[in-house]
């Protein structure tokens, strides 16, 4: 972690009572990199038998079918910010082999329901393209033993406000009280760890 956020970030995937995390905030600020890296981690040390990745098309519409190859090539485009991560821990070889064995499952999320994630490291990227529906149907899947990081950006939404399941789960989440298993950490643009080049454009861009 190089700044505080990140550090109770991190805190929190490190605590075992805390089962899912959501983390929002501008890009930049290592929801994704430190998510897929504390999974790494934990699935190298055996903690979990598999690592379960998760994210929308950048397609509202999902539209798979309409790319060429089998579900993983069709996937590759938007999974490549956390396949590029993955090689960081893994060879080109065994990163090839765990996901044929699916011990590295892509899981696209439209094809989710009615599964159960069981002794897996789950995570959920750019939920900020989600209905409330695909945000609830996700959150349920978690299963015995298994973990849940959802990240996601809602500056960066294809969906209006009202179709948002990250924006809806987050105002559902701030009424309820005394959550046992569910944390949040919303980042800021103050904790950007890119090159600050990358806060001047936000800024340009009016994003607070």
């Amino acid at each position: 972690p190089k700044n505080e956020r990140q550090n109770y970030y991190l805190k929190l995937m490190n605590d075992i009572h805390t089962h899912i995390i959501i983390a929002t905030g501008p890009s930049g600020t290592g929801k994704t990199l430190l998510a897929v890296s504390k999974g790494a981690e934990e699935f190298q040390d055996r903690h979990f038998d598999r690592i379960v990745i998760t994210r929308p098309a950048v397609s509202v519409d999902e539209e798979h079918g309409y790319l060429p190859g089998d579900i993983l090539e069709k996937m590759d485009p938007w999974m490549k910010p956390i396949t590029d991560i993955l090689k960081t821990y893994f060879s080109p070889q065994q990163l090839e082999y765990f996901m044929k064995e699916e011990k590295i499952e892509v899981a696209p999320l439209a094809y989710m329901r009615g599964r159960t994630f069981k002794h897996s490291w789950v995570i959920a990227d750019e939920m900020q393209n989600a209905t409330p529906n695909q945000m609830k149907m996700l959150l349920t899947r978690i299963g015995d033993d298994s973990r849940m990081v959802v990240t996601g950006d809602v500056q960066q939404t294809d969906r209006r406000e009202a179709q948002n399941g990250l924006i809806d789960f987050g105002r559902l989440f701030e009424q309820f009280a005394n959550s046992q298993f569910i944390r949040m950490v919303n980042f800021t643009h103050g904790d950007i760890e890119r090159h600050p080049a990358v806060s001047e454009v936000l800024s340009i861009y009016g994003d607070k």
